[in-house]
């Protein structure tokens, strides 16, 4: 990720101390390439998968950050030099790139049962594990906002209201949720969201919502951005991965609150670039990250749920900040009363053409 909060150097520092490498691709079996988002959520994978799993087998793991997407997957796939072995993917994103023989093909069966003794088909969440990839977190995207220049923020529909609430919002770069919370905010239900955007008139009306805003966006990328930008001013409030804000929250105590009202709740999963010479190597840390007791360990130090059952119980408090983790979930049932599931079916169906329209919205 090109753009990080500023302890991160500190901290990839001493990670590369510990034998984690933060850039350069592995070169040998006893080195592999993991690839996620940066921050303090790729803070939480090296803490609970990447320093215990080096600990268990003595592979080196090459932590590399990036924006998502699947391009550079895909160059290295097509030219035949895959230097990734395990990408942090979200579900269209993983969904496409198995469509499009970017990413192996897994064996499923061969991973783990829940400590629990539950087979891991029936532990696993229903829909967090594909045929190329495997799930590890539920997440969402949220509204975070300084609660020393926003007050009385209720809804998603004060995000687009610049006359209530002044100043600027930040906002990701790209369609995803940002149509969807267009609607949201313009009286759309969440249970029609998707139906309305996949109509001429719903595209239209998202757009429509968003022209009352942007002027005042700034725009964003990288993960780590949107904390940074309101603790340096630069916003009022802004879209954020819930995990990144409840970082920056509970540790760094900064005075931010998250609005979970339209929050919009994803998964991420681990893929294997088609390819890579690693394979074996990939598909054995992917089984180790993604069971149980590991996936217990990241929600100590990210609010991000598990997408094991059994990894539920296990969730404890915040590794540093000795916060109860569990209320701080996604899923929590007072942060899930109005929540939209991203619909990734409608996203790899309609993902070119929404950004081919989204960025020309932005140029004019």
């Amino acid at each position: 990720m090109k753009h990080l909060l500023k302890h991160t150097t500190a901290i990839v520092a001493g990670v590369a101390a510990m034998g984690f490498v933060a850039a350069g691709p592995a070169v040998a079996a006893d080195a592999i390439t993991a690839v996620s988002w940066g921050g303090s959520y790729t803070v939480s994978q090296l803490e609970a998968y990447h320093k215990p799993y080096t600990a268990k087998t003595g592979m080196k793991i090459n932590s590399v950050d990036y924006n998502g997407g699947l391009a550079e997957i895909r160059a290295q796939v097509e030219a035949k030099n895959v230097t990734w072995d395990v990408v942090d993917l979200e579900l269209a994103d993983a969904v496409r790139g198995c469509d499009e023989g970017m990413l192996a093909k897994l064996p499923i069966d061969e991973l783990p049962k829940g400590a629990d003794g539950t087979p891991a088909a029936d532990d696993f969440l229903a829909g967090t594990v594909t045929d190329c990839a495997v799930g590890t977190i539920v997440w969402s995207t949220v509204i975070a906002y300084d609660t020393n220049k926003v007050k009385g923020y209720k809804t998603i529909a004060d995000f687009f209201d610049t006359k209530k609430f002044p100043g600027k919002r930040g906002m990701r770069k790209t369609p995803k949720i940002n149509l969807e919370w267009a609607l949201m905010a313009s009286g759309t239900p969440a249970d029609k969201v998707y139906d309305e955007l996949g109509t001429e008139e719903g595209i239209n009306k998202a757009f429509a919502t968003l022209d009352k805003i942007k002027n005042d966006v700034i725009w964003w990328e990288a993960g780590a951005q949107p904390p940074q930008m309101i603790a340096d001013g630069e916003v009022v409030m802004t879209s954020v991965y819930n995990g990144r804000i409840f970082n920056a929250i509970a540790v760094e105590k900064k005075p931010f609150e998250i609005s979970w009202d339209g929050q919009i709740w994803d998964i991420d999963l681990w893929g294997i670039p088609a390819g890579t010479p690693r394979f074996k190597e990939a598909w054995d840390f992917v089984k180790f990250s993604t069971d149980t007791q590991r996936l217990a360990d990241q929600a100590s130090w990210i609010s991000y749920g598990p997408t094991r059952k059994s990894s539920v119980p296990l969730i404890g408090k915040h590794a540093t900040a000795g916060i109860p983790m569990l209320p701080h979930m996604p899923t929590a049932p007072d942060n899930f009363k109005t929540a939209l599931q991203n619909d990734f079916i409608f996203w790899a169906d309609n993902s070119d053409e929404l950004n081919e329209r989204f960025n020309a919205w932005l140029a004019n």
